[in-house]
């Protein structure tokens, strides 16, 4: 039994049924959208009997899988994909009465992302982009930090020339993340060059009135609008696209350390071909470290010679 589930769940025909079953699932559930299609009529109901027999079949996979584990069960759950296949599928089997028959079609929806589980390369994207959150973080604070700072600049320097976009902190900021869209941002550049000779509505007239008695500025608003977007959206992009880059070859090798080792573990034997992988990444090792006890040699000689001169009696 346990070796029939397993051979079934690792076959590549039953991987490509249940990728086929999450596709047509989420086009049942956009079809169910329409009001031609709701469960009041004749071929809504056939589409519920239709969830209800790929949510039969999802519920089959998992039991399997948990049979293929043998007298360990619990292993199952040790796989982070396995808990996100199981919480998706329990959440559909929950209990709803008809007043949450919005709540039913938003969790049949949910069945949609088992597409990332199904298709390896989606799971090794969306892993990357775990592993690379930390990361992103700290380029999150940072963005943060530049936006405050162009916050309190653009607020000081264009608040008497356009008060409806730069009247306050949070307007600003609020202007700036529109400029930072690249959306529209030659209008509000304009405005701090030619002066704020705009059509404001009625309800903005006052400070229209007050706006337009200030002068253009257009030498600091090309400078502020410019470096900003230089800033912003090519060098923090390009730090964002780096750090996922990075996460992105680190979780490609660790998919080929566990592939291998999992290879090796199902086959019970070493081939040829996998005892040079070993020995080719115990190589791998092992000129890191000579790399790095290389590197401290070398700054060996003048640490000894910084010590010297700090001991000598002249000091």
């Amino acid at each position: 039994m346990v070796e029939t589930c397993k051979r079934i769940t690792r076959s590549e025909k039953f991987g490509r049924l249940i990728i086929c079953l999450i596709v047509i699932s989420g086009i049942l559930v956009g079809i169910e959208t329409y009001p031609n299609w709701s469960e009041a009529t004749l071929q809504g109901q056939l589409l519920l009997y239709l969830q209800h027999a790929i949510l039969f079949v999802f519920l089959a996979e998992i039991v399997m899988k948990i049979i293929a584990c043998g007298n360990k069960p619990w292993t199952f759950f040790s796989e982070p994909w396995n808990v996100f296949d199981f919480i998706i599928i329990s959440v559909c089997l929950l209990p709803m009465d008809l007043q949450f028959a919005s709540v039913v079609r938003m969790a049949r929806i949910l069945r949609a992302l088992r597409m990332i589980t199904a298709l390896p390369r989606l799971r090794l994207l969306v892993g990357a982009l775990l592993k690379s959150i930390p990361s992103l973080g700290y380029i999150g604070v940072l963005l943060g930090l530049h936006f405050y700072i162009y916050s309190v600049i653009g607020t000081v320097a264009f608040g008497d020339n356009d008060p409806i976009r730069f009247g306050s902190l949070h307007t600003t900021s609020t202007t700036l993340f529109q400029v930072l869209t690249l959306e529209g941002w030659n209008d509000v550049r304009d405005t701090q060059i030619l002066g704020s000779d705009v059509a404001y509505d009625d309800a903005w007239k006052s400070l229209a009135a007050e706006a337009r008695k200030s002068k253009p500025q257009p030498l600091a608003a090309t400078a502020y609008f410019i470096s900003f977007i230089l800033l912003g959206t090519m060098i923090m992009l390009n730090l964002f696209t780096g750090v996922i880059i990075s996460s992105m070859e680190e979780a490609q090798e660790e998919t080929k350390t566990e592939s291998r080792e999992a290879k090796l573990h199902d086959r019970g034997f070493l081939t040829l071909h996998d005892e040079l992988s070993l020995l080719n990444s115990q190589l791998q090792q092992i000129t890191n470290q000579l790399t790095v006890l290389q590197q401290k040699a070398q700054e060996l000689p003048a640490a000894l010679k910084s010590s010297e001169k700090t001991n000598s009696p002249l000091s």
